[in-house]
């Protein structure tokens, strides 16, 4: 059994309300995407209210921040379902469906296997980032940290038996 597991959060900004004509591309594709992501390899939970989503959590002061955040075994079955999967077709549209951030919209961070991070949780570690770049306590895809303890990601290029910092 694994000692760690994978989090991650994404936000995102709307360009117009949910039943919006602008949004219905990317409404009628939720519930086929959240099943896509259920069945990944890899996959162990998401957030998502009553609705099966996460679509009514609005933790921001802004009504069109939409957050999304899951937990994965490791970052290769993350980064498998976001880029090599059919939700790569949905990251194409992302234009059409959500405006241009100026600073980091996705965080990683590991968690205790079984732990499910809170809302409060996942924005804190978004913040951090913001702050602090990436660090073992809240990093990115393209600068992983390994589980504590733990071996290093291979993805991110380095020896099996560099320590966790």
């Amino acid at each position: 059994m694994r000692d760690y597991e994978l989090a991650q959060l994404n936000i995102g900004r709307i360009v117009a309300p949910l039943d919006s004509p602008e949004l219905s591309g990317f409404v009628a594709r939720l519930e086929e995407i959240n099943a896509l992501a259920d069945a990944a390899p890899g996959f162990v939970w998401r957030f998502q209210t009553d609705d099966g989503d996460a679509t009514a959590l609005r933790p921001f002061d802004d009504d069109q921040m939409l957050v999304n955040f899951s937990v994965w075994e490791s970052t290769e079955a993350l980064h498998a379902f976001v880029y090599r999967s059919l939700h790569v077709e949905v990251m194409r549209k992302r234009r059409q469906w959500f405006e241009r951030m100026d600073q980091p919209f996705t965080v990683l961070w590991w968690v205790r296997a079984g732990h499910r991070p809170s809302v409060e949780e996942a924005i804190e570690r978004l913040e951090h980032l913001r702050r602090h770049g990436p660090t073992p306590r809240a990093f990115t895809f393209q600068e992983r940290f390994p589980a504590p303890g733990g071996a290093w990601n291979s993805s991110a290029g380095l020896p099996d038996e560099c320590p966790a910092t």
